[in-house]
Protein backbone atom coordinates (compact mmCIF):
# COMPACT_ATOMS: atom_id res chain seq x y z
CA UNK A 1 0.00 0.00 0.00
CA UNK A 2 1.40 3.25 -1.13
CA UNK A 3 0.68 6.99 -0.49
CA UNK A 4 -2.05 8.18 -3.58
CA UNK A 5 -3.10 4.70 -4.16
CA UNK A 6 -6.83 4.16 -4.45
CA UNK A 7 -8.05 1.60 -2.02
CA UNK A 8 -11.32 -0.39 -1.57
CA UNK A 9 -13.13 -0.68 2.08
CA UNK A 10 -13.50 -5.11 2.01
CA UNK A 11 -14.08 -5.42 5.59
CA UNK A 12 -13.52 -3.85 9.27
CA UNK A 13 -12.08 -5.47 12.08
CA UNK A 14 -13.38 -4.03 14.99
CA UNK A 15 -16.76 -1.89 15.95
CA UNK A 16 -16.99 1.24 14.06
CA UNK A 17 -18.76 4.45 14.15
CA UNK A 18 -21.88 4.02 11.31
CA UNK A 19 -19.66 7.19 9.57
CA UNK A 20 -17.13 4.45 9.14
CA UNK A 21 -19.66 1.75 8.60
CA UNK A 22 -20.83 3.63 5.43
CA UNK A 23 -17.31 3.34 3.81
CA UNK A 24 -17.67 -0.39 3.03
CA UNK A 25 -17.25 -0.98 -0.26
CA UNK A 26 -16.40 2.36 -1.40
CA UNK A 27 -13.47 3.68 -2.55
CA UNK A 28 -10.76 6.38 -1.20
CA UNK A 29 -6.82 7.17 -1.79
CA UNK A 30 -4.40 6.61 0.79
CA UNK A 31 -3.30 9.86 2.34
CA UNK A 32 -0.53 8.74 4.89
CA UNK A 33 0.49 6.23 6.97
CA UNK A 34 -0.41 6.38 10.64
CA UNK A 35 1.11 4.33 13.74
CA UNK A 36 -1.01 1.88 15.80
CA UNK A 37 -0.44 1.12 19.23
CA UNK A 38 1.27 -2.72 19.47
CA UNK A 39 -0.15 -3.93 16.15
CA UNK A 40 1.40 -2.34 13.43
CA UNK A 41 0.86 0.49 10.81
CA UNK A 42 -2.40 1.72 9.68
CA UNK A 43 -3.20 4.00 6.56
CA UNK A 44 -5.34 7.02 6.29
CA UNK A 45 -8.25 7.09 3.53
CA UNK A 46 -9.76 10.09 2.23
CA UNK A 47 -13.10 9.41 0.60
CA UNK A 48 -14.44 11.77 -2.18
CA UNK A 49 -16.91 13.87 0.02
CA UNK A 50 -13.49 14.65 1.97
CA UNK A 51 -14.26 11.92 4.93
CA UNK A 52 -11.12 11.17 6.06
CA UNK A 53 -10.31 8.05 8.53
CA UNK A 54 -7.13 5.52 9.08
CA UNK A 55 -7.71 1.37 8.57
CA UNK A 56 -5.38 -1.48 8.89
CA UNK A 57 -3.98 -2.22 5.68
CA UNK A 58 -5.90 -6.01 6.10
CA UNK A 59 -9.17 -3.97 6.10
CA UNK A 60 -8.40 -2.33 2.27
CA UNK A 61 -7.88 -3.59 -1.01
CA UNK A 62 -6.32 -2.05 -4.50
CA UNK A 63 -9.00 -0.49 -6.54
CA UNK A 64 -8.49 0.41 -10.18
Amino acid sequence: MEIGQKVRVRRLRDRSPKEVIARLGKTGVIEQYKMVDGSGVGVVVKFDDNFKTWFFEDELEPSQ
